[in-house]
């Protein structure tokens, strides 16, 4: 009985003694040291994490070699400017026929809104002009779409359009980068388009009108400037492709490509 009362006691003796002895020894170890300074009175500025950049970057801009003997030089070209959530957008792509007169072209000017981590909305004005050895046409055009990077590293550019002449079109295209090395890159594109209405004078039918499969591969001498080459195919479908026809024009073509790719 007394075992049972005396050794508990005893226990808790030990224990309140070790820790008397153990703040002793913490107090006489701080006894000598100088005193913490007091905090700052005033914080340093913060950082910036909305300031104001800008970047071009030439995507395409190579010389083409069809199949059916129509070479061309084609641009595919985007700048913007302003911050992580707001920023102004100018694209512009189009094609220009070698030794003949012939071409289209387009222009946007878009202001662009973060609306989800790698994803923007974008609305504005576009501009799309067709010119060639017979009448000029251009048209201009209502923008709202988005742009952003997709689940495994897809880029996505969507447009919907409104023109001033009320036909809809809608236009998607998707990059996808395979590193080969830290310099060779292999890019597949694929970029398709489809129409409400049927507008014979820039050639574009009810339905789909088109798809595109390019292949380019390119090598970075510097994360700013790679030079590349590849193949492109492209066919016409459903209308736009029948009016092709009607136009003697071919609905399909393959086309060996090089140029350059860049950014400042």
């Amino acid at each position: 009985m007394i075992n049972t009362l005396v050794k508990p006691a005893i226990s808790a003796f030990i224990r309140k003694a070790l820790a008397a002895l153990t703040m002793m020894a913490m107090v006489s170890a701080f006894a000598g040291q100088e005193p913490l300074p007091p905090p700052p009175t005033a914080w340093s500025a913060p950082v910036n994490d909305n300031a104001m950049t800008g970047s071009v970057l030439f995507d395409r801009l190579e010389r083409t070699w069809g199949n059916n003997g129509e070479d061309t030089l084609t641009w595919d070209a985007k700048a913007w400017y302003g911050g992580d959530y707001n920023r102004l957008w100018l694209k512009t792509e189009g094609e220009n026929g070698i030794g003949a007169a012939g071409g289209e072209m387009e222009a946007e000017l878009l202001y662009g809104r973060l609306v989800a981590p790698f994803w923007e909305f974008q609305a504005g004005p576009g501009y799309e002009r067709l010119y060639g050895p017979g009448p000029d046409h251009d048209r201009v055009s209502a923008v709202i779409g988005f742009q952003g990077l997709a689940p495994y590293w897809f880029e996505i550019d969507t447009s919907l359009r409104a023109s001033e002449d009320g036909d809809i079109s809608a236009v998607l295209e998707a990059e996808y980068e395979v590193l080969l090395t830290q310099r060779l890159i292999l890019q597949p594109r694929l970029e398709t388009a489809l129409a409400a209405q049927e507008v014979k004078q820039f050639g574009v039918g009810q339905g789909f009108n088109f798809v595109q499969l390019g292949l380019r591969l390119r090598y970075e001498i510097r994360r700013e400037i790679a030079p590349y080459i590849g193949v492109s195919w492209m066919r016409k479908l459903g209308d736009t492709a029948d009016l092709a026809r009607d136009e003697g024009e071919d609905t399909s073509n393959v086309s060996l490509v090089a140029g350059v790719r860049f950014w400042f």
